[in-house]
Order: structure tokens, then sequence, then C-alpha cells
């Protein structure tokens, strides 16, 4: 029998040991975490709710299509033979139950195969294609009926009741407490069990981590995005050592926690709810910051607009956006205030996940489906604000149903007989920039604007008009000067209410914490760990604008950020050293840990200025000369280079070294 045991190159046996491997309920009952029937630790696996109110409820599993159109479209499938003569004949027959543009892509493939499969499969492919939802041409189609006049807007709506605002609460609030709305320590606690847990059961090594630790790697990365360098082992060189960052762990302990971080532990999540919810390696982090989010108060305007959590590695659901600053990466939807604080997010997984958390989605394409489920959190009349992407009649006719009311830009095939109605490009491109135009619907209920700037924007609202209009300038590249126009009021009003997802994306955008990694999980946790220091930061402006605060006084973002920082690497230490005072100051000793030994400078620096002047050193005991072969006692040092040298009338070593 062949012997397996691994050979050197010179033919000795060579047993290579391994560490012995745990299950994982044997490596959380090691590290303390579950325990026997006298054990009164918490077990992890029996938590409802290890984030405060925060459950992890990934979207509802879907349902198998015998079972979910069994009823609906039963008596519309064909036979074989008539699937094979042709695809258009089966459009025409079942356009009445399409599935959205975007789950009719996902399933070309089975579609080519329905000719290739027998009579008992027919019936269930054409199941899974009837998903509700209408493509964007059913949309335009749906938008021709309706009858459209040149008539004044007569919205119904009815006052917008505030709530109370909460900023006496948060008088002399530091950037510690603003940041625990959304990163708390029990969520520290929850990391650093799990990844112990899966750390142990995987590779039979303990991690050993501790929550104190998670906050000093959390710290580091935040202080490693205020003071970039090219590479992360830089930040351990010898010429650009960081102190704040290396007196907590050496570079292997950084980055073996930076590998090893779990929110959550794998075996404890069922099956099913893997499948249904693509992201449920991050769900309880996400879940976390999202109650951060809906605390907030919520206003009478909002927007909502896609951001991109940038990301060029394998992960499920990568995007590609040819338009945005990151192209590749997670889409995901947010609706945030005009001062950019962000109230919710969904990050996008698919129509199909849409479609379970919208009640009674009936013919709404994604756009609407994802204005739907963003909005269930806000006050009825509240103003919504979106691009083209989310706009759709039906979308605001359902939003107005909910007493919301839309406003935004549209593409002009989604409301083709408003354009009819409307005078064309070229005429007003005659009467010159700022003419506009306005059509509405025969109950005055929904209105469609046409303004000519540089070129036309064509808008919808369910709110505002062309009236009144006022005033603005433009640069007149003819004329070499800026010239006035007139602007309606629904494009103004536009203008101000939508910029709040790209403020909070911008803010994020100057100091991300943008560590190369190939782990679609950490690019997560790091780009909403941006978004809860954003948010934060938006939240203390706003608060200190509120009370009357001088600009000058109020802390800029990296300020804030670096506070934050260095909190996460001190207040939660084992000791309550202070950062700022020993780098200000090199010679303090920390208790307990011996003073480096200094090198002497190099002979260019010696010699460079006139800054080199000795002092007389003050020695209990008299401390022998430096210099190499000379036995003289010193009473003098340099004041630079801190060396201890003699200044004697037969031998000078203090200008010999210095020369």
């Amino acid at each position: 029998m062949a012997d397996n045991t691994p050979r050197s190159s010179d033919g000795n046996s060579r047993a290579k040991l391994r560490p012995e491997r745990f299950s994982l309920a044997r490596a959380m009952e090691l590290l303390g975490l579950i325990g026997g029937d006298n054990s009164d630790v918490e077990d992890l696996s029996d938590i409802d709710d290890p984030v405060g109110d925060a459950e992890y409820q990934p979207p509802r599993q879907e349902l198998s299509s015998s079972e979910e159109d069994s009823s609906g479209c039963e008596d519309q499938i064909p036979q074989p033979s008539q699937l094979i003569r042709g695809r258009k004949r089966l459009r025409d027959e079942y356009e009445g139950c399409r599935s959205d543009r975007d789950i009719a892509r996902s399933h070309n493939t089975r579609r080519h195969s329905w000719t290739q499969q027998g009579e008992a499969d027919v019936s269930d492919n054409v199941a899974e294609e009837t998903t509700p939802g209408p493509s964007h041409q059913e949309q335009s189609k749906k938008g021709r009926g309706r009858r459209w006049k040149a008539s004044p807007l007569t919205p119904n709506q009815a006052q917008f009741e505030h709530e109370e605002e909460t900023v006496e609460d948060r008088e002399g609030w530091t950037p510690l407490d603003y940041i625990e709305q959304y990163i708390d320590k029990d969520l520290m606690k929850m990391i650093a069990d799990c990844s112990n847990a899966t750390s142990l059961a995987r590779s039979g090594y303990p991690l050993n981590t501790s929550t104190d630790e998670i906050y000093h790697f959390f710290g580091a990365c935040i202080l490693m995005s205020c003071v970039p360098y090219p590479a992360i082992r830089m930040y351990w060189s010898k010429t650009l050592r960081f102190p704040a960052i290396t007196e907590r762990f050496t570079r292997d302990r950084f980055f073996r926690l930076r590998q090893s971080l779990k929110v959550l532990i794998d075996d404890d999540v069922p099956e099913d709810l893997k499948e249904c919810d693509k992201f449920w390696k991050v769900r309880p982090f996400l879940n976390r910051i999202l109650k951060g989010c809906k605390s907030q108060a919520r206003p009478e305007c909002v927007s909502i607009d896609e951001q991109m959590i940038p990301f060029t590695g394998a992960c499920p659901y990568r995007q590609y956006l040819p338009m945005k600053p990151n192209p590749v990466g997670i889409k995901n939807f947010v609706c945030a205030t005009a001062d950019g604080i962000v109230l919710d997010f969904e990050i996008y997984q698919g129509a199909p996940a849409l479609l379970e958390q919208v009640e009674e989605p009936g013919d709404l394409g994604l756009g609407g489906l994802v204005i739907d489920h963003l909005s269930q959190t806000l006050h009825p009349n509240t103003k919504v604000y979106c691009d083209r992407f989310f706009m759709s009649i039906q979308g605001v006719e359902r939003m107005m149903k909910k007493q919301m009311y839309v406003t935004g830009t549209v593409m002009k095939n989604r409301v083709a007989a408003a354009v009819q109605k409307l005078p064309n490009d070229k005429t007003m491109k005659k009467k010159g920039r700022g003419t506009s135009a306005q059509v509405t619907t025969e109950d005055g209920k929904i209105c469609v604007v046409k303004w000519y700037d540089d070129k036309p924007v064509l808008m919808m609202s369910a709110v505002r008009a062309s009236e009144p209009e006022d005033t603005c300038q433009r640069w007149d590249k003819k004329l070499k000067r800026y010239v006035t126009i007139s602007r309606p009021s629904i494009v103004r009003e536009y203008n101000s209410k939508m910029g709040g997802v790209d403020l909070v994306d911008r803010m994020m955008s100057y100091y991300r914490m943008s560590g190369r990694t190939k782990k679609w999980t950490l690019r997560i946790l790091m780009h909403f760990m941006d978004l809860a220091l954003a948010n934060s930061w938006l939240l203390y402006c706003k608060d200190l604008t509120v009370h009357g605060t001088s600009k000058k006084d109020i802390m800029q973002f990296l300020e804030f950020r670096m506070g934050v920082a260095m909190t996460f690497l001190a207040q939660y230490a084992n000791d309550s050293s202070d950062f700022s005072a020993q780098e200000d100051d090199p010679d303090v000793l920390v208790q307990g840990k011996r003073r480096p030994v200094k090198a002497v400078p190099h002979v260019s620096f010696r010699r460079k200025a006139n800054a080199h002047l000795p002092e007389v050193a003050k020695l209990k005991n008299a401390a022998r000369c430096r210099a190499k072969g000379c036995s003289g006692k010193t009473r003098v040092q340099c004041v630079t280079c801190k060396v201890l040298l003699c200044l004697q009338a037969d031998r000078n070593c203090y200008t010999a070294f210095h020369t």
C-alpha cells in the first residue's frame, strides 16, 4: 500500500502537523458562547433579535410556480404544438400576464427551451413567465389611453403634519453619541462572538478577539481613510509608522481581523432564507444601520435615487451603470431628505424580491415598486421627488391613493399622449430658452410640463405645475455672458429638493474606506460604516445650525471622522491612554513599556544648518562620551541629536561629531 505521508526533497518522510478541527457547536462551546445545562451564557443561535429591534427578516420565499399560478393562468396555458408555431402568437395570447422586463430577461433561457421539453413541463414554464408587473412598453400603452388638455393643475393635497423635532434632546452630543445611533456596543459584541466561533470552527485556530479590538479595527479603518497611504502595509513601515494604529495591533493581526469578520453564524440561517436573500451574510449589520436611519424625523419633502456601492469583484447582483462615477458595483436604492440625511434604503437583488415586499403590486414596474417600498415609513401628504427611472403614470396614481405626491422627470414614451398635445422641440427652440408648456389630465390631478433650456426637459407631477414662474441665470455661449430666463415652479422645486442622495454620496466619496478586497461582505460593511458617519455628521451640522452656532465652530467632516476614529481607538481600550498627548510629546512613557532606543541621525543631517547646539546635560551621574575611543566624561549633549559628548580643550568630540 502506498504511503501517503508527504516527503521532502531528500526523501525523508515529514509529518505535517495540522490543527484539530472542531464542529461549529463544539467551537461555540469552547469559546463559552454556549454551554451545558448549567451554563448561564446566552446562546447566539437562539437569539431572536441580537441587535435591538432589528430582526433578521429577509424577503419571504417565493411560492412555487404551480402553487402561485394554478388558479390564475391555468386555463390560458397552450399546448406544446401551439408553442412551436412561434413566439409572436404566444406573446399576443399572454400579453395580459407578461412579467416585468427585468424578470423576463432572467427567464430567456427557459423560454428558448420550451419547444424541447415534454408536455408535463410546459405548464410550469409558462407559470414562471406570468409574474405580475408590466414592461415599459405596456406602461406607455396604458398612458396613451388618458386624455390630456391644456388646463391648470388642481391638486387635492392636505396640509402636512410636521413631526416634532428632538433637537433639544441632542443638545451637547459628542460625535460618539451621533454615531451610536447606528453602531453600538451590542453590534460590536455580536461581530466579535461570531468571528471567534467561525474562525475556530473553520481553521481550528481561535481568533481570540474582543469587543474592544473590534472597535479598534473599525477606528483604524476610519483613520486610514482620513490619512490615506498607497498601501495598507505602509502604516506599519519604519518611515511612515502611524502610532495610533500600530500601538493597538500588529500588521498581521490587522489583516487577520480583516479577513475573519463575521456578523452572523452561517449555520443559524436556514437554507430557504439563504436562497431568498442574496445578502444574508451581512443582513444583521444592514438591519442595525437601517434601524438608525428609520429613527430620524420624517420631513415633508424627500428624494429617492439610486446609489452605487463600488465593487468589481464577484458578488450577487453586481450592476453596471455607465453614467455613474463608480459604474460597476452593487446598486442601492436610497430615500433621503433634502439635507442629505438617509431615511431608508434597499439593496437591489432583483424585481421578485421587491414584489414580495410590496402589498398588491398590481401593474407597477420596477421604479414604482421601489417608490412604494421606500415610502412605507413616510407620513401622509409627503412630497416625493425622483428621476425618470422611477416615474410612470401608474406609480404616480398609486402613490396618490396613499396620499403621497410624486414629482420628477419622465421619459416621453411613458406619457406619449401628453407629448402629442405639447409643442415639438423645433417650435420651442425657435421661441428661445425659457419657453414652457403644460397639459393635465381630465380630472386635473396629474400635470406634465415641458420646459426648454439647452434642450427640452419633460417633467410630471401631482402637486406642482409651471405656475408661478420665476427667473434663473444661464450662460449664453454666443453672447459670452449670463442671461436671465424664465423657469417653471416644478423645475425650481425639483432642483432644490432632489439633491439629497447625491449630497450624502458626495460626502462619502471624500474619505471612503476603500481598501482593496475581494470579499463583497467586507466592501458592504465599510460602505455602510461610511454612510453612518456621513449621516451622523449631517445631523450634527443640522443641530448646531438650528442652535445658531457659527460655521467656524462646527467641525468639518474630516475632523468629525477623526474624532470618531480616535474615540474608537482610545475610549474603548482597556487602558485610558491619550493618543493626542503621546503624539505631541514623544518622550511620554507608557507604563509597562520600555522607551525605544533612538538611532543616531545620518551624517548629512548632523551637518545641516546650525540647529545642533550644545546644552548642559542634566545627569545625576557623569556619563562617558559616546565618541569612539574617548574616555572623557561629558557634561553636554546636542539639542537636536540628544547625543552625549564631551567638550574639552584637548579633544573636542562634540565638534568632530557634527563636522
